[in-house]
């Protein structure tokens, strides 16, 4: 099983990215798959989750900005983020239950 993230960059406060986790060895349509994010010296947290049923979760943090999503076709989950803030600023994770970490994206948003 692996996830690797992508779409990470630099923007300015306010403005959007849509990261996006493609999978291997596990199927997006029938598990469920989280978004984490983490700052230096930082606890990571968890951002977002998406359920096999396809049912969604949220930190406060980002509720109402982040909207995770997956296309099944693509066995692809995506994070879209709007209105972003540079506390948004972090390296961004996907992850199932089983999966190992990889290697995340950054995302660095500018005041």
């Amino acid at each position: 099983v692996q996830l690797q993230a992508s779409g990470g960059g630099l923007v300015q406060a306010g403005g959007s990215l849509r990261l996006s986790c493609a999978a291997s060895g596990i199927s997006v349509s029938y598990n469920e798959l989280h978004w984490y994010r983490q700052v230096p010296g930082k606890q990571r947290e968890l951002v977002a989750v998406i359920s096999g049923a396809g049912n969604t979760k949220y930190a406060d943090s980002v509720k109402g900005r982040f909207t995770i999503s997956r296309d099944n076709a693509k066995n692809t989950v995506y994070l879209q983020m709007d209105s972003l803030k540079p506390e948004d600023t972090a390296v961004y994770y996907c992850k199932s239950l089983t999966s190992s970490w990889t290697q995340g994206t950054q995302v660095t948003v500018s005041s």
